[in-house]
């Protein structure tokens, strides 16, 4: 125990303790400590003081690597080479436990390091010698993870470290397999000199079953984890792959004998530590890794022929497999409907649903029964809805069967496992196939209003939250008009369960379906929704301001706690985990996501509630522990500017104050990108709501701060995309992999595009001083972004900002942004649907350019090709501003325009009427009087 306090006082409080002792004390206690290590002759005892010194050797290294401990590294070289294995094993225990002892000297020390390390890995005689030298070798690497010269140089002992991983096994010792996962998982390259032995050596301990489940799944985890951690590496041994596939599934096949199991009435929480869990779990994360065009062409017949098993395990396998390469698959999910469009059950030529449904009529097993239900939700949630329409009349009708079979066995049995699945299976289709549901709608909704109004026993609560939840979906995907003959019903029931909300439990599972039946309850009636508000908020906002727990705790109190307690944990390092107890933060969410579907359909009928909905929102911009809590914060601020514009504008400009720091500072802070992506979109919507005068001075810095910085990370971002496509294991996957990247990279970017825009809108010519900031990298992404239109767009439209606004100092830009601009607009795609808007952004801003810094650019050569791009009639904003420079043109006889002896004139009354045929101009606008005007005096030339 003075051991154990000893190596806790000195990590966690050394700065504190240790400088305030004498010198002699300090020197006293280094000497004492390696004297027991070589008296002490208890092994476990002997680690516990090794702990300590390597705790001490840690802390006595200084900020410039300098080693305060000399004897110690004296110790360890000559303990390292000594007859007596217990010192061997000190030395070994020390390194492993701190290997960068030898700090700013280790560069000096490395060959001897490694000599050191070979020949203890060597030691024929001494298993846990080879053992402890093979976990310092892993930890050694781990510590130099960044230093790839140093991987090359000790790549030769990989041999050595896979013998010790595999021996130790066969000894029950699975520490070296763990070091393995974690090279895997940290520095995956420097495995690539000997990956096919690494690979090789994980698939015979994974398919071995004299080794306990736990090494056979440390095992598999070697694999899985370089699927996720160096894919392109991994892709390049697909036999492996194909080998580790069977193994997976034949993990997932072995569940425990028990008869009880089948047909068991209540989901259990699974097992985390049994095969079938970890294969399944493998599986998924593989398929995610690897990618769906590797992975599905290799498990596509095994997943077939397992669902066909008489074996019962078989096809449960079957169907959680089918489930689990669903989100890596998903891309290719539809090829497997063509390929094996023969398959044996011909019943249906989809071979998924057919294989689905005949599982799910699988009377004998009511657990097969259920899983199958699951996947088939899986399925139709994923699937396109012109892909389900064809089969769906075969689906629903079995859906029914087996819905009137299951509610018949409830009523005299009261088993429920299999109703509670179809329910959702029915609800789940039903979302899929929206109107074309219609002509089922009678067939279910007698059945389902029945179990709601009679599942009221504590046992039959998630089965009556399933059926509500099924309901409401039903009435969403059929329309107000069909679901209007029994609206009425329907709300008294929910009504009815309403009043009752308070006597529930706090894990009452009908709380979250019903917060999510009354937000579709919502959407299905409209404005006549509004008289239910008092009766829904209440209990509404008591579950969006759920406050979860939260822990700050050293490793050894998380290591006290049990997982049964609900709490997840992150390191934080120095010893110490951050905890956050988990329940009720779906049930916050889906509230939040609710409160959100108010404020977007009832608008002003909400506004009695946007006061408090607006201060639980804004403090929900930090909450971090949950991301769509933080999306839904963000997305509610300016649908509830909306609905509060009816209280005037000082009510509003009070609520946008509330809002406005907290946003912004989001935007500078928020680390996920889909969630940045929300809170910026929200605050560009926003600041169209609030318009001019909005932000004040601090606002402007700070914001332009922030966006500066965005701009700056998406160039150097390309610049990393770069550098991985030179890399050896570039492939097509990898290619992929950056083009998602740079998607989602350039998605941000529209979202800084977005904001600028509502800036420029709201303040025109005023904010072009804050620009100027910002202008270096505009001009850029009109050059690079070829992706992206929106980004197109915004730059443009700064840029035709900055030519009509702007001062001298803004020429240059002037020059260089012209055959950017140009380029864009004669670009083959340039006047696609999606490219349209940019380009008409882009003509305009050639336009202002040569109104408004004429000697920026060579009009006269310029002014054929703009007149040429003519009329703009997507973007009504820009079309305005070209036709009012037409007039200015025509009015003023320029000779560019009118042509030699007026030859253009049929061109310009062409581009008039074209404009006027697509209503690019309001007949109300000044410009409409100036163009009849033209008209007029381009009929009266034409007659001259």
């Amino acid at each position: 125990m003075a051991a154990v306090l000893l190596r806790r006082l000195l990590s966690s409080a050394f700065d504190e303790v240790y400088p305030t002792l004498p010198s002699d004390v300090q020197t006293a206690i280094k000497s004492e400590l390696l004297m027991i290590i070589q008296m002490e002759t208890q092994s476990s005892m002997r680690k516990k003081i090794c702990d300590i010194a390597a705790e001490l050797a840690r802390n006595l290294i200084d900020e410039d690597g300098n080693n305060q401990w000399p004897e110690g590294l004296k110790f360890l070289f000559d303990s390292v080479s000594s007859q007596n294995m217990g010192l061997r094993e000190a030395a070994l225990h020390i390194f492993w436990n701190f290997p960068g002892i030898f700090g700013n000297q280790q560069q000096h020390y490395l060959d001897v390091i490694k000599r050191m390390l070979v020949q203890c890995m060597q030691d024929q005689e001494h298993p846990s010698i080879r053992t402890l030298s093979a976990r310092a070798t892993a930890a050694f690497i781990l510590a130099n993870e960044h230093n790839v010269t140093l991987f090359k140089h000790f790549a030769d002992l990989l041999p050595g470290f896979l013998q010790a991983v595999n021996d130790s096994c066969y000894q029950n010792d699975d520490s070296v397999l763990k070091s393995l996962v974690e090279i895997a998982d940290t520095v995956p390259k420097y495995l690539r000199p000997h990956l096919e032995a690494t690979l090789q050596l994980s698939l015979k301990l994974c398919g071995d079953t004299s080794l306990n489940n736990m090494q056979r799944q440390l095992a598999l985890e070697v694999i899985v984890t370089l699927s996720e951690t160096a894919a392109a590496m991994l892709r390049k041994h697909t036999n492996i792959v194909a080998q580790t596939i069977p193994q997976m599934l034949a993990m997932m096949v072995d569940l425990e004998e028990d008869e009880d199991w089948a047909n068991a009435d209540e989901l259990e929480d699974d097992d985390f530590d049994s095969n079938a869990v970890a294969g399944e779990s493998a599986l998924d994360r593989m398929a995610c890794g690897l990618g769906g065009k590797l992975v599905l062409p290799m498990i596509k017949e095994h997943i077939m022929q397992m669902l066909q098993n008489p074996d019962w395990k078989y096809r449960h396998a079957g169907l959680m497999a089918l489930s689990a390469i669903g989100e890596g698959c998903h891309q290719q999910m539809e090829g497997i409907l063509n390929e094996i469009v023969n398959f044996v059950l011909l019943f249906l030529q989809d071979p998924v649903i057919a294989a689905l449904l005949q599982t799910m009529e699988d009377q004998g097993n009511q657990r097969v029964q259920a899983h199958a239900a699951a996947a088939l939700i899986n399925f139709t949630e994923d699937c396109p809805k012109s892909l389900l329409i064809p089969y769906l009349d075969n689906l629903v009708k079995h859906l029914h069967s087996i819905m009137v079979l299951k509610l018949q066995e409830l009523i005299q049995k009261g088993t429920k496992l299999v109703l509670e699945q179809v329910v959702t299976s029915i609800a789940s289709v039903a979302d899929t196939a929206e109107e074309k549901f219609v002509p089922y709608y009678d067939l279910f909704m007698p059945s389902l209003k029945h179990i709601v109004e009679n599942a009221v026993q504590k046992e039959l609560r998630l089965l009556r939250g399933k059926t509500i939840e099924c309901i409401s979906l039903i009435g969403l995907a059929v329309g107000k008009e069909k679901f209007m003959q029994d609206a009425s019903d329907v709300m008294q029931l929910l009504l009815k369960t309403q009043t009752d909300f308070n006597d529930m439990e706090d894990d009452d599972p009908q709380i979250s379906y019903m917060i999510s039946a009354w937000a579709r309850m919502c959407k299905i009636l409209g404005k006549e929704f509004q008289q239910y508000l008092p009766v829904v908020m209440g209990p509404l906002m008591k579950t969006a301001s759920i406050k979860p727990e939260v822990a700050l705790l050293d490793t050894q109190d998380m290591e006290n706690m049990s997982d049964d307690d609900g709490w997840e944990f992150v390191n934080l390092g120095d010893q110490q985990s951050f905890g956050i107890k988990t329940a009720g933060l779906e049930e916050k969410s889906t509230a939040c996501q609710m409160l959100v579907c108010y404020a977007k359909e009832l608008k002003e009928g909400f506004v009695e509630y946007t006061e408090q909905v607006v201060k639980l929102m804004v403090p929900l911009l930090k909450f971090y522990f949950h991301d769509d809590i933080l999306s839904f914060s963000a997305e509610s601020m300016p649908l509830l500017l909306e609905c509060a514009r009816v209280r005037g504008p000082e009510y509003l400009t009070q609520m946008w104050h509330f809002m406005c720091d907290a946003l912004i500072k989001a935007i500078g802070t928020e680390p996920d990108s889909d969630v940045l992506s929300e809170i910026m979109h929200s605050f560009a919507k926003c600041i169209e709501v609030m318009g001019d005068g909005c932000l004040n001075n601090e606002h402007f810095e700070e914001l332009g701060g922030i966006l500066k910085a965005k701009l700056e990370e998406h160039f150097k971002n390309q610049e990393l995309r770069q550098v991985k496509r030179q890399d050896e294991d570039y492939d097509e996957q990898v290619e992929e992999s950056l083009q998602d990247e740079d998607d989602n990279d350039v998605y941000i970017l529209t979202k800084v595009s977005d904001i600028l825009h509502s800036i420029f809108s709201s303040y025109k010519e005023k904010v072009l001083p804050w620009f100027e900031q910002l202008l270096p990298l505009i001009v850029n992404l009109i050059y690079v972004c070829d992706n992206s239109p929106e980004v197109r767009q915004a730059a443009a439209y700064g840029l035709g900002v900055m030519a009509q606004y702007g001062g001298d100092n803004y020429r240059p830009f002037c020059t260089e942004a012209l055959p950017l601009l140009v380029r864009v607009i004669q670009s083959a795609d340039s006047k696609t649907k999606e490219n349209v808007n940019a380009t008409e952004n882009c003509i305009s801003a050639v336009g202002k350019i040569m109104k408004f810094k004429p000697d920026c650019v060579n009009v006269e050569e310029v002014l054929p090709h703009w007149l040429s791009w003519l009329p703009l009639h997507e973007d009504k904003e820009e079309a305005v501003q070209t036709f009012n420079y037409l007039c200015d043109l025509i009015e003023s006889n320029h000779p560019i325009v009118l042509g030699p002896n007026n030859t253009n004139l049929p061109k310009i009354f062409s581009i008039i009427a074209e404009g006027e045929m697509h209503e690019a101009i309001k007949h109300e606008d000044p410009c409409a009087k100036r163009l009849a005007n033209v008209v007029r005096q381009v009929q009266i030339w034409k007659y001259e």
